[in-house]
């Protein structure tokens, strides 16, 4: 099996190793396509139809991606200081795959903590980490019971779920899924919206998943699952079992101090105007942020920024900050 390099996200991050992996079969996609044809409801089933040559124009060969070794992680602890015993178990995954041809294999994860501690980022940088896509799922959606599984081509509207797409339409056989909110996910008596989730997050049938809109045998056994809760009570007790769970706490005052400031040099490198501001906070917009959840601290230095440059600086004061409490920016000119 070949190997491709891929370049990496972060100089901090070995050069990831690709394989070729097939996530399904163009045997049975051609299978499905032909059945279609022949059953003369072809213009009915437009976009069936599209997706089955879709599948066969793209192949089955996806990049299975993990780190040439185990990456220096120091980095994610300091900016991610209440999430360390997660880092330790996809450090702990990560090494077991270095110097194989095993697959990076990562027991799947529930982050449970309260809202605005970090969890979605958490998952974006483990992404970014192992050099591989990510995608997400709200399941406090209305629409949370089709968005796994995807819904029947008889009804209209139908399309297929999340695992397909991310799998059929991306670049990677094993892409971290985001399963946010889980315990948010509303159920009725016709249909579990995690029913899908007893069959993904076991290996062996993971390996052949069936998206209900496409119908055809789909490897999801790769994918590298994170899911997000605040209350471990609505989670049915065999989605539980399935998971490896940490509970996670808001930073205390220092980690937060941390956090808020790699908030701030991130937002402003990440813009052009954002050079001409002072390189570090100052400790009292540090402290002032500290108070905040990490999902607030990005909103209240955008906002401070603006409001800096309304008033002709190019340094963040405190007063720039939203009002602690009103969850209200200042808005308007300084006189």
């Amino acid at each position: 099996m070949s190997s491709h390099s891929l370049v990496p996200s972060s100089p901090a991050i070995p050069l990831p190793i690709a394989q070729m992996r097939s996530v399904y079969r163009a045997d049975d996609v051609e299978r499905r396509l032909v059945k279609l044809q022949s059953s003369g409801t072809e213009r009915e089933h437009e976009g069936l139809r599209s997706t089955y040559q879709r599948m066969l124009e793209r192949g089955p060969q996806r990049f299975a991606v993990k780190p040439s070794g185990v990456p220096d992680m120091a980095p994610l602890y300091e900016l991610l200081p209440n999430f360390g015993e997660v880092l330790d178990d996809v450090k702990r995954h990560v090494a077991l795959s270095q110097d194989s041809r095993d697959s990076l294999e990562v027991t799947p994860i529930l982050l449970l903590g309260p809202p605005g501690v970090g969890k979605t980022h958490f998952a974006r940088q483990i992404a970014d980490l192992l050099g591989t896509g990510m995608s997400l799922v709200p399941m406090s959606s209305m629409t949370a019971g089709w968005l796994l599984s995807g819904s029947s081509s008889q009804w209209k509207g139908a399309k297929p779920g999340k695992v397909f797409e991310a799998l059929v339409d991306g670049e990677y056989a094993n892409p971290v899924i985001v399963v946010d909110e889980i315990d948010k996910a509303s159920s009725d008596a016709q249909y579990d919206p995690l029913g899908a989730l007893y069959s993904l997050l076991e290996h062996d049938t993971a390996q052949h998943f069936v998206d209900e809109f496409a119908e055809v045998p789909i490897d999801a056994s790769q994918v590298i699952w994170i899911t997000t809760a605040n209350d471990e009570r609505h989670i049915p007790e065999p989605i539980l079992n399935r998971m490896n769970v940490f509970e996670i706490q808001p930073p205390c005052p220092d980690a937060a101090r941390r956090i808020a400031g790699h908030l701030y040099q991130s937002i402003r490198a990440e813009h052009d105007w954002g050079r001409r501001f002072d390189a570090d906070p100052p400790d009292d917009v540090l402290d002032q942020l500290a108070a905040l959840a990490p999902r607030e601290m990005r909103r209240a230095l955008v906002t401070a920024f603006g409001n800096a440059r309304l008033d002709n600086r190019f340094n963040v004061e405190p007063g720039d900050l939203p009002r602690a409490g009103t969850g209200k920016a200042r808005i308007g000119f300084v006189q």
